[in-house]
Order: C-alpha cells, then sequence, then structure tokens
C-alpha cells in the first residue's frame, strides 16, 4: 500500500461519524487537560484506558491521539496568562508569554501560540507521513553515547538562558544537576541524597520545581508588590499580527518545527527537550537576542512549533517500531496492548487502519485545535481581569492540585513552598531559574546515558569519538561553548584604540 492509497484509507475512518466525534472529543479534553497544571496527557490517557476498552483499537486511538496533541496545544494558555506551565511542554513559553502578557498583549501571545502550534503540528505530520519508516531506522542508531552527546549539547546552551550574567547562569544550572541526581540510582538502586527520607527515594518532580520557581516566585513577587500600580495585565490587547511580524515569525515556526521533529523521533527525548532546544536556537540566530524574556514573539513561537511538532514525531518510533518517543506514547503502547495490539514493523501492514486512521487524525485535529483556540482566546483571557487578591489564589490552587495530584503526598507540597521560596530569593538576587530547570531536565539522562556508554566501552571514553553522530555532536557542543567566549574578549581588544580616539 503506498503513501496516498494508505491516507485515503485513514481519512475514511477519521471522517467517519464515529471518528470525527472522537477526535473532537480527544481535542477538547487534552486543551482543557492542557491548561490546567499537573494534570498533563499522561494522567488524561491513563484515566481513558479502561473507557477505550472493547473499542474499535482504531477509534480508541484517535481519541488518544486526539488528547495527546491537544494538551500541547492547552498547555500554553496557563503558561502565559499565569506563569504556571500547564504541561512541562510549555515552560519554555512561559519565558516571553507571560511578559507579554504584563505588557497588555495577551492576546496576540495566546494567538502566536495557536498558529504556532498549527504550524508545527501540520508540519511534522507531513514529515511523518512520508518518512516514518526512514525516520524510525535513524532513531534506532541513537545508542547511549548519542544521547549522552545530545543532552551535553543541550546544557551547553545555558549561557543562552542567562540574564546578563554568565556566572550565574552556570551555578544556577549546576544546582539544577544537583538536584537531578536526588533519589535511587538506576544502574546501582543506592539512594542518593535522600537523607534517610523515602520521599525523596523517586527523586524530585519536575512540575514541582517547574510551579515553585516560577508560579509561586511569581506570586511571592506580585505580593510584595501588591500597593504599586498594577500592569497592564487586565488589558487583553488586539489578537492581530502586523505584516512584519508574520513576516518575523514564518521562518521562526518553520525550522522550529523541523527541529521538533527531529528531536521527538528520537525516544525519551520528548516535547520539552525540543521547546528549551528550539527557544534557544532561536534566541542565538535572532539579531536581538537581549529582547528574549522580555517579551520576544518569537520567543513564544518557537517553542510552541516545537513542542507540537514534537508530539507528532513521538509517533514514529511508537507506530515503526513499537519503542514509545515521550511518556505519553508509553502509555499509549499499553493501552494498544491492552487492546489486542502490537505497535511495531508489522503494524502497517497488518492494521493499516490503525496506521493510518491516526495519521488522518491529526490532520483533522490540527485543523479542528486551530478552529477551536483562536475565537476561544478572548474568552481565555479574560482570566486575567480577575482582581489581583483572586488571582494570586487562583493561582496558589492550581499549584497545590496539580502537584498533589503526581502522587498525592504531601511531602510535595512542601518541596513545591521550598522551590517557591527558592525561586523567590533567585529573583531578589537576580539568579536565572531557566538554566536550573534545563540542567534538571538534562542532568538525569546525560548521567544515564553517559554510565551506559561507559559499560558499554568497559570504561573507556573513545566510545564518544568512535561514534560518528556523538562525535560531531560533541565537537558542536565544544563550538558553542567556545564561540561565546571568544566573542566577549573581542570588545576588550578593541577599547584601548576607541580610548586613544576619544583623547
Amino acid at each position: 500500500m503506498d503513501v496516498f492509497s494508505g491516507l485515503a484509507q485513514g481519512f475514511q475512518i477519521a471522517l467517519s461519524l464515529q471518528g470525527l466525534t472522537f477526535v473532537l472529543i480527544g481535542v477538547i479534553v487534552g486543551t482543557v487537560i492542557g491548561m490546567i497544571p499537573g494534570l498533563g496527557p499522561i494522567t488524561a490517557i491513563a484515566v481513558m484506558i479502561p473507557i477505550t476498552y472493547g473499542m474499535d483499537p482504531a477509534i480508541a486511538l484517535l481519541l488518544m491521539a486526539g488528547v495527546y496533541y491537544g494538551a500541547a496545544y492547552g498547555g500554553a494558555a496557563s503558561s502565559i496568562l499565569l506563569n504556571a506551565p500547564g504541561v512541562s511542554e510549555a515552560v519554555a513559553t512561559t519565558f516571553d508569554g507571560y511578559p507579554l502578557a504584563k505588557q497588555g498583549h495577551a492576546g496576540k501571545a495566546l494567538a502566536i501560540a495557536a498558529i504556532g502550534s498549527f504550524v508545527g503540528g501540520t508540519i511534522s505530520i507531513i514529515f511523518l507521513t512520508f518518512l516514518a519508516p526512514l525516520l524510525s531506522k535513524v532513531a534506532v542508531s541513537f545508542g547511549p553515547p548519542e544521547y549522552f552527546a545530545l543532552m551535553l549539547l543541550g546544557l551547553t546552551a545555558i549561557a543562552s538562558l542567562s540574564e546578563g550574567s554568565t556566572i550565574k547562569a552556570l551555578i544556577s544550572g549546576t544546582i539544577g544537576l544537583m538536584i537531578a541526581t536526588i533519589g535511587i540510582d538506576a544502574q546501582t538502586g543506592t539512594p542518593r541524597f535522600t537523607f534517610g527520607n523515602p520521599h525523596l527515594l523517586e527523586g524530585i518532580d519536575f512540575l514541582v520545581i517547574a510551579l515553585g520557581l516560577f508560579a509561586l516566585a511569581e506570586v511571592a513577587s506580585l505580593i510584595k508588590n501588591r500597593k504599586e500600580k498594577a500592569s497592564d495585565m487586565h488589558n487583553i490587547g488586539s489578537l492581530k499580527l502586523s505584516k512584519k511580524e508574520a513576516k518575523e515569525l514564518t521562518p521562526t515556526m518553520g525550522r522550529q518545527s523541523v527541529l521538533g521533529f527531529l528531536v521527538g523521533v528520537l525516544p525519551g527525548a520528548g516535547g520539552t527537550i525540543s521547546s528549551f532546544l528550539a527557544y534557544i536556537t532561536e534566541k542565538k540566530l535572532s539579531k536581538n537576542p537581549e529582547e528574549f524574556g522580555k517579551g520576544a514573539i518569537r520567543g513564544v513561537a518557537a517553542p510552541e512549533s516545537a513542542n507540537n511538532a514534537a508530539s507528532s514525531g513521538a509517533f514514529v518510533p511508537l507506530l515503526s517500531l513499537g519503542i514509545p518517543g515521550s511518556g505519553t506514547t508509553a502509555v499509549m503502547l499499553g493501552a494498544l496492548i491492552v487492546l489486542g495490539i502490537q505497535p511495531g514493523p508489522l503494524l502497517m501492514t497488518d492494521h493499516p487502519d490503525i496506521f493510518w486512521g491516526v495519521i488522518a487524525s491529526m490532520y483533522i485535529g490540527n485543523i479542528l485545535l486551530l478552529i477551536l483556540n483562536l475565537p476561544l482566546i478572548p474568552y481565555i483571557s479574560r482570566i486575567l481581569l480577575v482582581p489581583r487578591q483572586l488571582l494570586i489564589s487562583l493561582v496558589i490552587v492550581f499549584c497545590i492540585i496539580g502537584v498533589y495530584a503526581i502522587s498525592f503526598s504531601t511531602f510535595d507540597l512542601y518541596l513545591l513552598l521550598a522551590f517557591g521560596i527558592l525561586g523567590y530569593v533567585m529573583r531578589l538576587i537576580q539568579f536565572p531559574a531557566a538554566p536550573l530547570l534545563l540542567a534538571f531536565i538534562l542532568g538525569g539522562m546525560m548521567e544515564q546515558a553517559f554510565r551506559q556508554s561507559l559499560t558499554i566501552s568497559n570504561g573507556s571514553l573513545s566510545i564518544f569519538v568512535t561514534s560518528p553522530i556523538a562525535a560531531v555532536m560533541l565537537l558542536v557542543a565544544f563550538l558553542a561553548f567556545l564561540v561565546p567566549i571568544m566573542k566577549s574578549r573581542k570588545p576588550k581588544k578593541k577599547a584601548p584604540a576607541e580610548n586613544d580616539q576619544s583623547a
């Protein structure tokens, strides 16, 4: 079966009354869940498994896929309006989305997020349609050495997330790496830095840190400055983009959609890493990098395009190899097995209705999400019209519910408070929080990949050089670290000549 005949069969399933109904339900449920901190797509799909039991596997997967990429759309809303990421993939959106909302451009920020998500989703689905078998072979070629090199390349971008001082950014990143080591060692089973506390054996959840450093720290800042004049957050602003803004955003959405898809294809990488890499890459490519973190529209478009593209990219290893590309697709893999379907190389030939039905539903789901989200932006933005006192209470409640829903542990609430205090103190002494979060995300994966690589090579570091992919990425990481240092030295050499001219 060729691609076009397969797509035709997929659209027959997705455009049927039952298919359209379940795709619509999935994207609506996913969007709503994505807006609520803590209730990510993994939780939603886990709840859907009993509901889909006994259903046609093709229709069941349409529903779960709709929830998955619907949540990627919805996570931007709370990030932009409340500085409280609904899902981990939306953390990078807070860096410029929330400043835009504070400047009275919440409507524009949400519109950019919706359009960027649509563009990222559509481009990645086209790649998924035509390149899934080829890219699945590339995904398999990534072993521990390649993953270590990729994570190290991501860590070199910490300096790009600094807010003035590179030293402070590196210190913040070091703290993130230290936090990532808390819990049971995956290789030896030895507890590390738990101090005898059983609640720390599983480590610290990403959402606890993200909501503490960003949402609670923002709440503390609002309480401290409660007597000051309120910002323009009550002004939602226009949703329209000027021709200049549209021209500026088009290449950003295009290239970061491709980057997001390629990262999403790699098992375990996911939308969170792709959104950070997209944000950092766009900042490096910008002629005015100082605008990032202060309300740059490209800072919203880049992570939103990338994380939605990664959501579709994660289906490549799932459908082609039976390997989950993210935590959410791992749950979906379990759901398919429960339904009697084994994803893998034979899925396209044995169950073409499932393979092509999911791909066709993504085209339809992306269009439905854009149609649903753009008209709802003025109503979603009305949360900013809530008085500041109530808004502060609302954010605190969202954070508590989101964190408690992860493990139903009151200890996590104490951790949330601790990271909220840490985030506020970091603001006072002007330490950036983003490097800490990025290092925490990459730290655990990097350590595991490094130790696995050494186990494979019997302790020889040459494994990182003998692998062509790893060697190239390590070289790029070295250059990414070296170039900023070289650039910082150039002005110092020109300073004496400038002083002579002024004299």
